[in-house]
């Protein structure tokens, strides 16, 4: 399919949008009374510090929503004013928040099912309006809504679209597309569908893996089970490892892209030599600027001293995932939550260890004087940031 084209074509469609209704003065007020906080811009004032009795909260200096997710949660808010009685449908969460795809809930904003992975579109009729959310679409899904007539509107994140074009890059270069992401992550499935040849590396061990194979080493049917489900239908590494674009699902932890990227780099130097490099290898920066930035403000808040972190975000929020790692690798006693609500008023804790399943811990915040890291995920409101800098107020004082 030529994905290109068929974006080209969709664009130009009268039910296609992807720039808004020219209604945010109307939903202004609902986002900011949902949304924003009062006490996060005056600890902003303060240089990001707070102090309340024997507690000391360090926000990091880059944390919570980022411009794509505003634009994507101000157009779904757009939508339901713009088509008041219309049936409308989200094909996934807008953003990997609890309390924002609740709020769309309320607004009788329906949610596509899914039955054991699989997407059911059975529901949605022509002329339904349908959501398309930050993290984008996989093209099928597209095709399949403009062949029904329904309205689409169109909130994916602009980075997100700009690895798409890249991937297509690679795919009319005749590049296979090594793509650092989640395999099963909708980012990561969307992407994929605009790609040609592709296989999806999860982190390093998953690079090395590939490159050892590049390079002669490795068994090929142990590696055709350990990719068979991150590669394009019919991928051969023999044949398709030969020629290598890189691209990412833009929330993963900048430092691995750019050492998987420079990885395969070497790889096809030391396999092919300097002067056919350009001719097996091509990399375009993938990166999103917000990703980089929140990443870059923990980096610098782990070096302050911390007793503790708190990690703000959806527990499958992969951008909110990776900045817990940056906390735990630094050694910190640190907590991921979804919700405010997490924190009791007991001193206790329900909280996602990386890589575990929810668990409670006792004595969260310890006695005496307590300096507090926080950040969160870039799908995350400051009025979230503010509720959880409330509680531990409230325990500071208990």
């Amino acid at each position: 399919m030529d994905t290109h084209a068929f974006k080209r074509s969709l664009h130009h469609s009268e039910r296609y949008n992807r720039r808004g209704f020219g209604r945010a003065e109307e939903v202004a007020e609902s986002l900011e009374q949902a949304y924003q906080s009062g006490l996060i811009g005056t600890i902003r004032d303060n240089g990001y510090k707070l102090k309340h009795g024997r507690l000391r909260v360090r926000l990091a200096e880059a944390f919570g929503f980022c411009w794509g997710v505003e634009r994507a949660v101000a157009m779904a808010y757009e939508t339901r004013r713009h088509y008041p009685n219309e049936r409308l449908w989200i094909t996934n969460e807008i953003i990997h928040n609890p309390s924002v795809n609740d709020h769309l809930r309320d607004m009788n904003v329906e949610f596509i099912p899914v039955e054991k992975g699989v997407k059911d579109f059975s529901g949605v009729s022509s002329g339904d309006v349908v959501i398309l959310p930050a993290f984008g679409a996989t093209v099928q899904e597209m095709q399949l809504l403009n062949d029904r007539g329904c309205h689409i509107v169109d909130t994916t994140c602009p980075w997100v679209s700009k690895v798409w074009t890249t991937v297509e890059k690679h795919k009319k270069a005749a590049f296979t597309s090594i793509i650092h992401g989640k395999v099963k992550h909708e980012e990561t499935l969307a992407t994929s569908s605009f790609a040609g040849t592709y296989l999806v590396v999860l982190d390093l061990e998953e690079a090395q893996l590939v490159s050892d194979y590049i390079l002669g080493s490795g068994d090929r049917a142990s590696f055709m089970t350990r990719f068979a489900k991150a590669s394009s239908p019919g991928f051969d590494p023999d044949r398709d490892l030969q020629r290598l674009g890189v691209a990412n699902q833009t929330t993963m932890l900048k430092s691995e892209t750019e050492e998987i990227g420079r990885m395969f780099e070497r790889t096809m130097l030391k396999k092919y030599g300097p002067t056919q490099l350009n001719d097996h290898f091509l990399a375009f920066n993938t990166i999103c600027d917000a990703t980089q930035e929140r990443q870059d403000a923990i980096f610098s808040l782990v070096d302050e001293p911390l007793d503790l972190m708190v990690v703000i975000g959806g527990f499958n929020s992969s951008n909110t995932t990776h900045l817990q790692e940056i906390a735990i690798s630094r050694g910190i006693r640190s907590f991921h939550i979804d919700t405010p609500e997490r924190i009791a008023e007991d001193n206790t804790i329900c909280h996602k260890p990386l890589g575990e399943k929810l668990t409670t811990d006792t004595d969260f915040l310890p006695p005496g004087l307590v300096n507090v890291g926080i950040t969160s995920g870039a799908s995350t409101p400051d009025r979230a940031v503010e509720e959880v800098i409330q509680k531990l107020m409230r325990l500071s004082e208990a």
